[in-house]
């Protein structure tokens, strides 16, 4: 018989009365992924069992099922996109668990695999968690701080250089996770051997931004984050896929990898689904940590605070599991954990572009959208396929104070990378996807920049 800490193996198999079929390997694969993640061996033969009297392997549908789409295209580069963007729909929705779906204004492809969940994609779920339709930057969101004193944006934008950290790696002066929250990491079997402090209060690189703008109803000085989950976050979508394949391939084995579950009312789906809750916590005080560091070296009193995730999976009501891939949920009730540090808690972000406003937002009317809106302006094309069209250095927008923080421009991040966000913005309003209440108009923005070319880190040169 196997030891507490050792490998099964197909012996121990039968020694507990399973015979050997075709399925033994996976079986043997389903037991040690159980015993890894800290399960007993009662646990792991009861799971096994299921498995082993379970049905036919699911088939995947031959055809996809309807889905919304709340996406124009008004030019030849859009008309692309949305037919890309279709072409991935009508494979996704063939996947046995998904029981509706819509995509956003701003959707584009997000991968090359058919049937990869497009960035402005969302799908309702039965049973079932994919960490392939929420991918590696789980709880990618957005954070706003209110200040009372309507300091100079160029102060508030220096002070932010100097405290936030924007790409890989973690801050020199380590600020630690609360401790409530690193306690809920060790007890999880998805997130028990990851540092919790390594990377928190940092804030990536890419799209990832840190804005400084005013409220336009209040003239309030505002701090807007843009950052997901970090190193943690993509060690738990590893760890996550991981054993979603393992349980694919046993129960639905010519579904595609990418397109893999975790059945959520499982041992494995509720330790995910308590990781994924963990790791929001995690994200959002992240976000709060930067803009209170931020606050107090300004000697100004925060006002307000909100937050809203546009990358996350939710579960609602009817007890689906609602997967956003890059969209804003546009419904009561979907920050779940009592919110009680927000004030107007159903008020969500929208960013567009640096040199946009941001849009303050409170629910829409629009149940074939799933109750969602888009996260931002989109892209028609990906970051190198625009710098291919575009290989001449592109001037920053006039007016606002662009600073990247390891001292080299993206261009790839820029407006013109990005949909006309009037348009984005003219298709949320049509189509009832949320409903505009403030915007926040731009002063700067902050970004990690071109880190791979001129990473201060790599260099040694001050950013």
């Amino acid at each position: 018989m196997t030891t507490e800490h050792g490998a099964i193996t197909g012996a121990d198999l039968i020694a507990w009365g399973f015979k050997p079929s075709r399925r033994f390997g996976d079986l043997i694969a389903a037991a040690n992924a159980m015993r890894n993640a800290g399960d007993d061996d009662g646990a792991i033969q009861a799971h096994l069992a299921s498995l082993e009297t379970a049905a036919a392997p699911i088939p995947i549908r031959t055809n996809a099922i309807p889905f919304g789409v709340f996406l124009d295209a008004d030019d030849e580069a859009e008309q692309a996109n949305r037919a890309a963007v279709i072409a991935h729909m009508d494979a996704l929705m063939r996947v046995p668990t998904i029981k509706a779906g819509a995509v956003m204004p701003d959707a584009c492809p997000s991968g090359v695999s058919p049937g990869t969940i497009p960035v402005g994609g969302v799908v309702a779920c039965e049973d079932a968690i994919h960490p392939g339709f929420h991918s590696s930057d789980i709880c990618c969101s957005v954070a706003i701080t209110t200040l009372k004193r309507h300091d100079d944006p160029k102060r508030v934008l220096d002070v932010a250089q100097q405290l936030t950290h924007f790409g890989p790696g973690r801050r020199k002066d380590i600020v630690p996770a609360p401790r409530d929250i690193a306690a809920a990491f060790a007890a999880n079997p998805f997130l028990r051997d990851i540092d919790p402090d390594a990377q928190f209060a940092t804030q990536g690189d890419g799209n990832h931004f840190l804005f400084v703008g005013t409220l336009g109803k209040t003239s309030e000085r505002a701090i807007v984050t843009h950052h997901g989950s970090r190193g943690p976050g993509a060690m738990l979508y590893k760890r996550g896929m991981a054993a979603a394949k393992r349980h694919t391939g046993i129960v639905a084995h010519r579904v595609p990898e990418h397109q893999s579950w975790l059945k959520a009312d499982s041992d494995a789906g509720r330790s995910y689904w308590e990781a994924l809750q963990i790791v929001r916590r995690w994200t959002k005080a992240s976000h709060f940590a930067i803009h209170e560091m931020i606050a107090r070296a300004l000697g100004n009193r925060i006002e307000d605070q909100f937050w809203n995730e546009h990358n996350f999976v939710f579960q609602r009501a009817d007890g689906l599991y609602y997967h956003a891939k890059g969209a804003t949920p546009s419904f009561r009730g979907w920050w779940g954990d009592g919110a009680s540090d927000q004030r107007d808690t159903e008020l969500t972000l929208i960013p567009m572009n640096m040199a946009a406003p941001i849009l303050i937002c409170a629910p829409g009317d629009n149940a074939e959208a799933l109750d969602f809106a888009p996260h931002g302006a989109g892209r028609n094309i990906g970051r190198k396929a625009f710098m291919r069209g575009n290989p001449d250095a592109l001037a920053p927008p006039p007016g606002i104070d662009l600073r990247s923080y390891c001292g080299r421009l993206d261009p790839s991040e820029l407006p013109a990378a990005y949909k006309d966000h009037r348009a984005v913005i003219r298709q949320i309003e049509a189509f009832k996807l949320a409903r505009v209440v403030d915007r926040i108009e731009p002063h700067g923005c902050i970004m990690a920049g071109d880190w791979e070319a001129d990473a201060p880190w790599r260099t040694g040169k001050p950013r």
